[in-house]
């Protein structure tokens, strides 16, 4: 009884006093707030006809769905091509921002408004990886995915060098960011843009809820004499990082055991051909000397569609055992990017990648990050170098280093 007793002792204790997976959940963080960017930026030349004036889903038809369904979106506010360049433009700097770790709590909020603001306005131009996007927008406003490969995380260690010499650091920048959008979420609500028919409540408490919790937050820290409040502050933002991060885990587990459930019960995937039609279409074959070979081969072709059953369905099992859900974590990453060469889905392989990446293991990730960190110094070192021995002049290789740098700084 006892032994029972200090084990849940010791499991409330490992709940609450940190944030577990802080590597993890910044692999989340910074995988699908690259996912997200590529994709917009890619369809910059068909925005609007994806999520604009001139798709085929008109905004009648959109306002129509969203008043009968009560999806949240801020396209729904205005019919003007205005607002929705301003709309698509803040989703792409909301997600460059939330990659690279910027004021995290802030910039989850707003790319969780702009995924569900852009995937709402057009629900039928998505795929199976919009619909874990969309999820997974939601969870990681609950996570403190800035602990580790963030500026946020850098600051933080600035912030506590000055406080070991004696010095008050003064956070301004954040006191400013969220008095604006305290400003603008309190002249929505009074708009009445979160209202009408079918509207529902949950965006718009979490948004409010997100916005006092972060002024409370800054409140204790500046006007709280002892350091209790901030300690129970403390512990409830980790019980809820960890609650999102087992949601997280949860959800991944359930995409591949219904996706695998339900490819057995289909024919085409019990007699072991399932992966053999869409090679044959061509909106899934943008590389035909890829797809025809593989194709051609039946063996291949059944040993492929077994195994993709079998992966999906033994996946959420493997857990238990850590060397076997490592190997079959590596397995279905690798499945994942041949899909996103092969048929054609990149956004889609990509983002159940980064779903994946949430079991990886902690040691590999700081390795990871380390090797990264260690080939952006060098990569640094070298223009520097170069840039001096062209007398500091700024020349065309120096003009590469955001792009190369850009990497390691989100991990170092």
């Amino acid at each position: 009884m006892n032994r029972v007793a200090l084990s849940v002792s010791r499991g409330i204790a490992r709940v609450t006093e940190a944030a577990l997976g802080p590597y993890q959940t910044a692999v989340i963080r910074i995988g699908f707030g690259a996912t997200w960017l590529l994709f917009l930026l890619r369809e910059v030349p068909h925005r609007h006809e994806l999520y604009g004036p001139d798709g085929p889903w008109s905004w009648d038809l959109a306002r129509q769905l969203t008043a009968d369904n009560g999806a949240f979106t801020a396209l729904m506010w205005s019919d003007g091509r205005l607002w929705f360049e301003a709309v698509y433009g803040l989703s792409v700097l909301a997600s460059v921002l939330l990659l690279l770790g910027w004021r995290t709590r802030t910039m989850s909020v707003l790319f969780m408004a702009g995924v569900l603001s852009l995937q709402n306005r057009s629900v039928f131009v998505g795929d199976g990886g919009d619909n874990v996007l969309h999820l997974m927008s939601v969870y990681l406003v609950f996570t403190r995915c800035g602990q580790v490969w963030s500026l946020d995380a850098r600051r933080a260690r600035r912030a506590a060098r000055a406080r070991a010499r004696g010095e008050r650091a003064v956070d301004r920048t954040g006191v400013v960011l969220w008095g604006g959008l305290g400003l603008v979420l309190a002249g929505v609500t009074l708009a009445g843009r979160f209202g009408g028919p079918g509207a529902e409540w949950p965006v718009p408490a979490l948004l409010w809820g997100v916005w006092l919790g972060q002024a409370l937050w800054w409140a204790v820290g500046r006007w709280a004499t002892g350091g209790e409040p901030r300690v129970l502050l403390d512990v409830i933002a980790n019980i809820v990082h960890n609650g999102a991060l087992l949601v997280i885990m949860a959800e991944t587990c359930l995409i591949y055991a219904t996706a695998g459930w339900y490819k057995v019960q289909g024919s085409r995937w019990q007699d072991g051909t399932a992966v053999y039609y869409p090679l044959q279409l061509e909106y899934f074959s943008p590389w035909p000397q890829l797809a025809g070979p593989l194709a051609a081969s039946g063996t291949l072709v059944m040993l492929i569609t077994y195994g993709t059953v079998v992966v999906q369905v033994a996946f959420p099992f493997t857990l238990f055992n850590r060397r076997v859900k490592n190997v079959l974590l590596a397995v279905m990453m690798a499945e994942h990017a041949v899909i996103a060469v092969v048929l054609g889905l990149p956004f889609f392989s990509l983002a159940m990648i980064v779903a994946d990446a949430v079991f990886l293991p902690t040691a590999f990730l700081r390795r990871l990050g380390g090797a990264a960190a260690r080939t952006g110094a060098r990569v640094r070192g070298r223009l520097g170098r170069l840039v001096r021995r062209r007398g500091g002049t700024a020349v065309m290789p120096a003009q590469r280093v955001p792009e190369d740098a850009g990497p390691t700084r989100v991990g170092t």
